[in-house]
């Protein structure tokens, strides 16, 4: 059996660059589609744990997992958020934790622009959580009214609500895992934050592992800044 970790956040396959820089821990399409193909149709346990993240790369995962021609099992050990349930709801067959949790909410983003970006900006919002709400339909058999309600309530779900309102298909037995719990939501590098860290690392002449070991302080501080969204914008 190929087991493959959905922790840390869901990135798509260029912010995990980003993330393999610092040593973070994270999930991308990429990741799970060399995980899949290794597997090569023998059953795969995918133990999450996992806030969330972008929703397009969590889509890529989900229909990866629905192609793959195995059986997939899913286990939720901790926090099963956001665009991590979208991943969760793809698996044959999921498992939580008496520990775990699962969060449901509306899309959202960031933006800038004038009045009718922002009114194009609703409209793709809205799409977006009506494709999340059709993906927790199949597996529930809620009406998409019932579920975007849900969604707009940022709704918790217990291990026995997920259940009982069928996201999940049963609780984990006491001896099959050590449940790993988690309790806080953070936001992932802004795109534009990716870009800055890697077109400096591009510009150094030693490779981002060689570099990494050398650098100066006030570089890796640099670097830093960027990660945390505190940057000048000097660097391009």
């Amino acid at each position: 059996m190929i087991k493959i970790d959905v922790k840390g956040d869901v990135v798509d396959n260029d912010t995990g660059q980003f993330f393999d820089y610092f040593g973070m821990q994270y999930v991308s399409p990429n990741m799970v589609k060399e995980s899949l193909d290794k597997a090569q149709g023998e059953e795969v346990e995918m133990d999450i744990a996992s806030y969330g993240g972008d929703v397009f790369a969590a889509s890529e995962i989900y229909s990866m997992i629905n192609q793959y021609p195995g059986t997939v099992t899913g286990v939720i050990q901790g926090m099963a958020a956001s665009a991590a349930t979208i991943i969760a709801e793809a698996c044959d067959h999921l498992i939580i934790s008496p520990a775990g949790q699962m969060m449901i909410h509306k899309a959202s983003t960031a933006g800038a622009g004038n009045s009718d970006d922002f009114t194009h900006t609703a409209g793709v919002l809205s799409t977006t959580d009506r494709t999340i709400a059709g993906i927790y339909q199949t597996r529930t058999g809620k009406s998409e009214d019932e579920v975007l309600k849900l969604m707009k309530q940022e709704t918790y779900l217990t291990a026995k609500d997920a259940v009982d309102q069928g996201f999940a298909d049963e609780i984990m037995k006491k001896n099959e895992k050590v449940p790993q719990v988690v309790n806080s939501l953070h936001d992932i590098p802004s795109k534009s934050a990716v870009k800055k860290l890697m077109n400096l690392i591009k510009n150094q002449k030693s490779t981002p592992s060689e570099y990494k070991k050398s650098e100066s302080d006030a570089l890796f501080d640099e670097k830093l800044a960027i990660f945390k969204g505190e940057s000048n914008g000097n660097i391009i």
